[in-house]
């Protein structure tokens, strides 16, 4: 399968694409990014986006592949509200409908761990609403991933001060069910790609299980 990855100069962008470098079920990856990873590969090519909200539908180098993984985002601590609605919003919708042909593609969005209707938290409205906008979108299947701790690919070389601090806590939170490895993030988000499920929301154990 060929996938499209965003956000791979973060963390879990830079962490799946690394994944989908050394999944065998793979044989390319397009890298969607504001700058270069600076990660050479066979199976790897780069589209160097500087705004991502001047992306036209249909766009040609988006054409063509098997799955999206959108993984680019931003915290909403210390981000002004319209900046966060930017992002985590206006983002991923431009994205998606850029993409295409629409129905012989999976789109896995990287939401967040707590966002649900009953949220009432700004940031989780958002993400709730970017949800629900990408479901109706004509694709082959759409996934909401809605990971909590997890621990960073062995050659990642972007890595947060709170995802180093929680590489500490790893075992304890993965004894509690709330962590998973990117690995683990990242192939089920193939096994998805290639395997649909009707279930759209990719939690901690939806992870575990489809990662196998």
């Amino acid at each position: 399968m060929k996938a499209i990855v965003t956000g791979t100069t973060g963390y879990v962008g830079e962490g799946v694409l690394r994944s989908c470098l050394d999944d065998p079920r793979v044989d390319k990856v397009l890298s969607v990014s504001r700058r270069s990873t600076g990660i050479s590969h066979p199976k790897l090519e780069e589209y160097i986006v500087e705004d991502f909200m001047e992306l036209q539908d249909g766009d040609s180098r988006l054409q063509g592949y098997d799955a999206v993984f959108f993984c680019a985002g931003i915290t909403s601590v210390g981000t002004p509200a319209d900046q966060y609605e930017l992002i985590s919003h206006a983002i991923p919708m431009r994205f998606a409908q850029a993409v295409g042909p629409k129905q012989d593609m999976t789109f896995a969005y990287v939401s967040g761990y707590g966002t649900s209707d009953s949220n009432p938290q700004a940031w989780a409205k958002v993400k709730r609403s970017t949800e629900k906008e990408l479901a109706q979108i004509p694709f082959k299947a759409v996934y909401w991933y809605r990971p909590c701790i997890t621990r960073p690919h062995p050659g990642q070389q972007f890595r947060a001060s709170f995802q180093k601090s929680s590489r500490i806590m790893y075992p304890l939170c993965r004894l509690f069910r709330m962590a998973n490895t990117i690995e683990n993030v990242a192939a089920s988000m193939v096994t998805l790609a290639i395997r649909p499920e009707q279930t759209k929301i990719i939690g901690v154990k939806e992870i575990d299980r489809f990662s196998k």
